[in-house]
């Protein structure tokens, strides 16, 4: 198989050719194609839901969004918990584990966010936070399925949660938390010392502002020369003026997600969030408290928002591709290279998805 295009490429935009099978074979210039742009599948880290389905209600739901994202142009994601009883999170992580959807996004596992989070900063979470006490994080980390977890350092028992997570392969990111810049900074640097990945969860959102005196988790995490970082880009999270601070701070340490809840694509109304009432107006998603809950972002959109705000290209691929393909350990995408999955997205002038190829088969 062959795809003609503005290919766009780490140096920058190339008109050429991508041949490929279930992997890339070959890229090449050809200076004749056409005046659209081939972009490497989007991936996801935290994602809740889409098109009425939802990570917590199991298997049909985990299905439902999957194939919904793929439509969108995301070809990994996480399937993400919320905060509910142990039991119910346990459920959804096993669901996950078990869940592959030969017609949607490959689930390459799942973000554990919540119940490790601070009571003061639940968000649009529910009220079912609990210190990660060993014995549930043993649980967690048995199942070989938490590839990222949300953790707030300020909680009784984060230190050693942390050194169990990065043992089982988690990347910690630090949010839904209240903690100030040498606690935020403290849990940063060991999970350095652990061997792991750090991050943070959807910057500047559950874990307050910057002040010149009181920098907090997200002055942590803007200080941080390692700490990767997750960014809702729906332009209602973060002001435009953040996030191109956030990407002068970080560069190729962050990530664009959705935080997708079901509501995503189903348009203004009344929706669901991890039991709770949501309602959706103007694309925005809020509580009965008006707290902002989740998104009803795409992937596609995110990369749209990022090249309105005058983004490269270049640049915009790796926010939504390949930073959390790095992040995540994923070698084989989030580029276009010989040897990496055919993962394709096509994008038309207007950079609206016209094709979406998972693994050399097109699926959109």
């Amino acid at each position: 198989m062959k795809l003609a295009g503005q290919i766009v490429t780490p140096a920058g935009v190339v008109p050429g050719e991508v041949e490929f099978g279930e992997l890339i074979h070959k890229v090449q210039a050809n200076h004749g194609a056409p005046d659209r742009f081939i972009v490497p599948g989007f991936i996801d880290t935290h994602v809740h839901g889409g098109d009425g389905g939802d990570a917590m209600d199991g298997p049909a739901g985990i299905a439902t969004m999957a194939r919904f994202h793929l439509r969108h142009g995301t070809t990994t994601l996480l399937p993400t918990t919320v905060t509910r009883p142990w039991p119910e999170v346990m459920e959804t992580l096993r669901a996950i584990a078990a869940c592959q959807v030969p017609d949607g996004a490959d689930i390459t596992g799942a973000h554990l966010e919540g119940p490790f989070i601070s009571p003061a900063r639940l968000g649009a979470q529910p009220p079912f936070p609990v210190p990660p006490a060993d014995h549930l994080v043993q649980q967690a980390v048995a199942l070989d399925v938490v590839r990222v977890v949300t953790l707030a350092p300020e909680l009784e028992g984060a230190a050693p949660a942390i050194q169990r997570f990065v043992r089982g392969g988690v990347r910690v990111s630090l949010g839904h938390s209240a903690a100030d810049y040498a606690t935020a900074s403290a849990a940063l640097a060991d999970v350095l010392a652990a061997g792991g990945i750090a991050a943070g969860t959807h910057l500047f959102n559950a874990m307050g502002g910057i002040e010149g005196r009181a920098p907090g988790l997200a002055g942590a995490l803007l200080a941080s020369p390692h700490a990767f970082a997750e960014l809702i880009l729906d332009l209602h999270h973060v002001h435009a003026g953040a996030f191109h601070v956030a990407r002068n701070a970080l560069g190729d340490r962050l990530m664009l997600i959705t935080d997708a809840i079901r509501g995503a694509g189903t348009g203004d109304g009344d929706s669901e969030l991890g039991g709770q009432r949501v309602t959706i107006k103007d694309g925005v998603a809020r509580l009965a408290n008006e707290s902002l809950a989740g998104s009803v972002l795409t992937m596609d959109q995110a990369f749209r928002n990022a090249v309105g705000l005058s983004v490269p290209l270049p640049e915009v691929v790796r926010l939504t591709s390949t930073n959390a393909a790095r992040y995540l350990g994923l070698t084989d995408r989030g580029a276009i290279a010989p040897g990496l999955r055919a993962d394709l997205v096509v994008l038309d002038a207007d950079l609206a998805v016209r094709e979406v190829w998972a693994r050399g088969h097109r699926t959109a």
